[in-house]
This record gives structure tokens, C-alpha cells and sequence, in this order.
């Protein structure tokens, strides 16, 4: 699947273009400010982008009012369909939230319902009960995802909801060719509604991406030939900032073991999980790791562990913000973007990892660890690549069986000769591709 060898870029449009916080109903076409970003994100080699929510709501996107409109403050179908057209013309894949647990109170169903009560033909569509009243006073009972009761649970066992969201996604293949799906608090939907999901878009477009939301416990749950094709990594996210601040590689490097080392029992073999050291939920990693020579690093790790690498707006040139700040901090408007050491370190790296086999899907395996460095191998029946990082501020000599004499830097370009031992710079990381 194309997805297994991209590079992801996420937006978040409301942010990203600097719509207002509650939905004031001024259409202005604010999405364009993609299109100027296309020449960045080419350069940076980008070549499949996700979008936060882009439909009308009623503040930040996932309390949705309409799945067939955008939303007014990116504004109309027609704007966003000219961007979709220049990310495919310039070779971008499209992944669109799907925000499909909870609508907002705005959702035109359910204001019905508030309406309406018992007599609305849509009290079905939700978890009600007319014996009980809300925080809003509203003269009933409602689910909220996870209390917040501005996002009104859906009830995805009723199958004029799931028709709704089915014609709404084939609607969005039609009218903006998207190329996969985002799926929001995916731990927290019917497993038989993502079954049916992932038949009925096999049956709209080939390779169509199925990418879940999920947090912690068994991805095997979620991610396999009947549902999902992948999964948020939210299992490593933690591991990446950590080993570095508590310069420990031995919590990335056993993490992953753990998902996809050459063991029997190693339990994401195969998969193509999305890697991430930040995103639209979290502090951003130039604001999270404790030394700021780390982070070139940490990018390293996370473009060459198996999965597809994401790189949240912003971040590529170091963007700071904090979670305790809020979401508008995490989420902010950029009106250019910006070009520096960490954004060309980066485009090495996308360009190794799109083409490189052994990154896309080669087995992985320790080969070097300590506190402070890891060395570690991918490889294929075709390639061989070794990943060495050394978070020190002292040169560190490495010695192991490189089971050949010289390698090619994939991020300097230099040619590596193993012989005597391999010494790796302070603060350092290299992608060495083997001779055979």
C-alpha cells in the first residue's frame, strides 16, 4: 500500500489558517493557505498529508454539524476541492479526519431531538434517555465521549446513522478524491462498524487507508485484514522524548523490540504503525525534550523505526507549545513557512525512508545499546540499513560485526568504512546503507 512507503505531514486547518475558535459563520476561504505550503512540503518530501477536521462544526472540528460541508470558516467545497487537486497533482496523498463517534451539538439530528424529544424520527441516532436531563438543561439525558457533553455520542449500532457516514465518506471520495481516512477515538468505536467501513470503502477506491486513533493495549484488536490497516503509535510516542531526557535508549529500543524485534512473541510484526514525536493533542517536541541538540536525533529515530513518519506543522523547524497552554497554543496559525537545520535534517531523512526497502518494510533488530547510543538494523532480502544515534556530548567508538567493510551515509552522504570500529560523533546520527 502507498501508505507504507509515505512520509505524513499533518495540518490542522482551523489552526493552521487562523480561523476563529467558535464557528461564526463568515465563509472566508482560509483552506487556500495550503496551496502555498505545497513547494514546503515538497521540499521537505512530503508526499501524503492529513488533515485535522476540515467539517463545518461548531468550535474546534470534532463536534462536526455537517459531514457534507466544509467547514465555512476554511471555507466552501469548491476551495477545498482546489486544493485537493494541487496535492495530487503534486504527487500528496490525502487522509481526512473521520470524526465518527460524536457530533456537536449543533448536528442538525440532534438539534431535532432537542426539538422534537421522543417525537423526533432521529432519538435513535443517540444514546437518550427522556427520564433524565443534561448540564445544559436540555429535558433529557445524553452520552458524551468521555463526559464532554458538547460531543454527542453517535449510536453506531443504528444503521440509518452508519448510512448517513457512509454516504457522507463516499461523498468526499466523489467530490475530493480523498485517499484514506483518519479515524478519531477509533479505540472507542464498534468494532463491527469499523468491519463494515473498511468493506464498503475497499469497494470505492483501491488502497484506500484506514488509520485508527489508539492509544494503548492490543492494536492486534483494531489493526488487521478485517479493519484497520493502521494505527496511531501512541505506545512508542512516550519512549521517543523519554529515552532522550532521561538519556536512557534502552526504553525506545526495548519498546520496540517488544513490537516488532525478530522474536516469536514480538506482537506488531508486519505492521505499519504511524510514528510521531508530536501532533495536534500534545506538547511539541522542541518544547518537551530537555537538551535541544536532541531533537535532530529523535527525528532520526522515529523516521527509521518501522512505520510511516508524521511531522506535525511547524514542528519541522522547531515550533514551540506547550499542552498546559491549551489547544490554541498547540494548534496555531502559520502564515509561512520557515527553513532551517532541523528542516533539512528532516528531508534527508524522507528521502531515505521513501526510498529505502529496508525502512519500509524491513525486520528490525539491536544491534548496539548503552544509555546514550543505540545502533540498530533494518533489513530486506534486497537492503540492509543500520541506524546508529548517539545522544552523548562525547564521541563514542562502536564496535560490532558490520558484516561488511563500507556503507553509504544516507544523511551526510559520506561513505562509512567499518574497519577498527565506528566512531560516532557527539550528539550524532547516521543511516549507513551496506554494501552486499
Amino acid at each position: 500500500m502507498w501508505a507504507y512507503e509515505s512520509v505524513f505531514y499533518q495540518i490542522y486547518p482551523l489552526g493552521f489558517c487562523g480561523a476563529p475558535f467558535e464557528n461564526d459563520g463568515v465563509l472566508v476561504p482560509r483552506i487556500k493557505r495550503v496551496i502555498d505550503f505545497i513547494p514546503h512540503m515538497k521540499k521537505l518530501g512530503i508526499n501524503a498529508i492529513y488533515f485535522s477536521p476540515i467539517f463545518e462544526s461548531d468550535t474546534h472540528g470534532y463536534n462536526t454539524r455537517d459531514y457534507s460541508k466544509i467547514d465555512v470558516r476554511l471555507g466552501t467545497n469548491e476551495d477545498f476541492k482546489e486544493v485537493s487537486r494541487a496535492l495530487h497533482e503534486a504527487g500528496i496523498k490525502i487522509v481526512l479526519d473521520g470524526v465518527f463517534n460524536h457530533v456537536g451539538r449543533g448536528f442538525y439530528q440532534f438539534k431535532d431531538v432537542l426539538e422534537k424529544k421522543w417525537d423526533s424520527p432521529y432519538k435513535d441516532w443517540f444514546n437518550i434517555s427522556f427520564d433524565g436531563n443534561s448540564c445544559y438543561n436540555d429535558g433529557l439525558w445524553y452520552e458524551g465521549w468521555e463526559g464532554h457533553y458538547d460531543l454527542v455520542k453517535l449510536n453506531l449500532r443504528n444503521e440509518a446513522v452508519i448510512n448517513h457516514i457512509f454516504d457522507a465518506v463516499k461523498g468526499w471520495i466523489d467530490e475530493f478524491d480523498i485517499d484514506g481516512l483518519r479515524l478519531d477515538v477509533a479505540y472507542c468505536l464498534d468494532k463491527d462498524f469499523i468491519k463494515r467501513l473498511r468493506r464498503h470503502t475497499e469497494g470505492l477506491k483501491e488502497d484506500f487507508l484506514l488509520l485508527g486513533e489508539l492509544l494503548h493495549g492490543d492494536y492486534n484488536q483494531f489493526v488487521n485484514c478485517d479493519m484497520l490497516h493502521s494505527a496511531t503509535n501512541y505506545a512508542c510516542y512516550k519512549g521517543l522524548y523519554s529515552s532522550f531526557n532521561s538519556m536512557n535508549m534502552f526504553e525506545i529500543i526495548h519498546s520496540l523490540m517488544q513490537q516488532f524485534g525478530p522474536e516469536d512473541w514480538t506482537r506488531y510484526k508486519g505492521m505499519h504503525l504511524l510514528s510521531f514525536v508530536d501532533n495536534h493533542d500534545v506538547t511539541r517536541v522542541s518544547s518537551i525534550l530537555n537538551n535541544e541538540k536532541h531533537i535532530p536525533l529523535i527525528y532520526t529515530l522515529a523516521f527509521t523505526m518501522p512505520g510511516m513518519p508524521c511531522v506535525y506543522y511547524g514542528s519541522e523547524w522547531g515550533m514551540k507549545a506547550r499542552k498546559e497552554d491549551g489547544d490554541p497554543a498547540l494548534r496555531a496559525e502559520v502564515t509561512e513557512p520557515e527553513w532551517n537545520d532541523l528542516t533539512s535534517h528532516i528531508a534527508k531523512l524522507a528521502e531515505a525512508k521513501k526510498n529505502s526497502p529496508a525502512l519500509n518494510y524491513g525486520s528490525f533488530r539491536s544491534v548496539v545499546l548503552t544509555n546514550q547510543q543505540c545502533i540498530f538494523e533494518r533489513k530486506t532480502d534486497t537492503e540492509r540499513i543500520m541506524v546508529a544515534i548517539n545522544a552523548a556530548d562525547y564521541p563514542y567508538t562502536a564496535h560490532f560485526d558490520a558484516g561488511c567493510g563500507l556503507a553509504l551515509d544516507l544523511i551526510s552522504g559520506k561513505t562509512h568504512d567499518f574497519g577498527g570500529g565506528s566512531e560516532l560523533p557527539p550528539y550524532s546520527s547516521s543511516i549507513w546503507k551496506m554494501e552486499r
